[in-house]
């Protein structure tokens, strides 16, 4: 099993140890996990040259080129970010700005398909669950084959004040998840919806006479 994660914040605060306690019980080798930290991203400028050229001219490839690669060899995917006013952080929104080619609408990647995501977030009192939706949401458009989410309440400002009863409640969410994730992570397939919007897609591909990069790039998959 290799692992891909990507935290959304440089600081090593509660959601990065809940990200430990879900990694740690993963079937998979140290080596096999990879991670990343988004805040050393540049800005998307919304140049559209991802889109309307291909990937390879963002400007910023070089900053995110080892992540994208990273995320494509991985099976399982891990993104994680405290709750920022109610969002995920602006350097994880960042990424995903990036990411826009990888849309189901434009070119998605045919293994994301096979591909586990996790979102991770955590708050002192309300915002994390809207903000692992808000990463799901995003892993569901670039066509992820199944997700979890793990928001938790730490009720703290620091992991190191976190009562142990919360601790104790993290341990057994990311248990769950772990124990889920590996029993199934080599037998995913996408649900209905993800099936239903792949399926809408290709067919506004056929008649794409706007976007030849995107065009072509389904016709070389074989999917249209």
């Amino acid at each position: 099993m290799k692992v891909a994660v990507l935290h959304g914040q440089k600081h090593k605060g509660s959601t990065y140890h809940i990200t430990k306690l879900l990694v740690d019980k993963l079937d998979c080798a140290k080596e096999d996990v990879k991670e990343f930290c988004a805040n050393d991203i540049s800005d998307c400028i919304g140049c559209f040259q991802c889109i309307i050229k291909g990937e390879e001219n963002c400007p910023h490839r070089s900053q995110t080129e080892e992540i994208i690669k990273a995320i494509e060899e991985a099976d399982i995917i891990i993104f994680d970010s405290p709750n920022y006013v109610m969002n995920m952080s602006g350097q994880l929104k960042t990424f995903f700005d990036h990411m826009a080619y990888r849309w189901i609408s434009h070119r998605p990647h045919p293994s994301m398909r096979r591909k586990i995501g996790v979102a991770i977030s955590t708050t002192a009192g309300a915002g994390a669950g809207r903000v692992t939706k808000l990463i799901s949401s995003q892993m569901f458009w670039w066509s992820v084959g199944k997700t979890y989410k793990i928001p938790m309440a730490v009720a703290a400002m620091n992991w190191g004040t976190v009562k142990d009863k919360i601790k104790i409640k993290a341990e057994k969410k990311t248990t769950k998840v772990a124990n889920a994730i590996n029993k199934k992570y080599r037998y995913v397939k996408p649900g209905i919806k993800a099936r239903f919007m792949f399926n809408l897609m290709k067919n506004m591909q056929k008649s794409n006479d706007y976007n030849p990069v995107d065009s072509n790039y389904w016709k070389e998959q074989g999917w249209i």
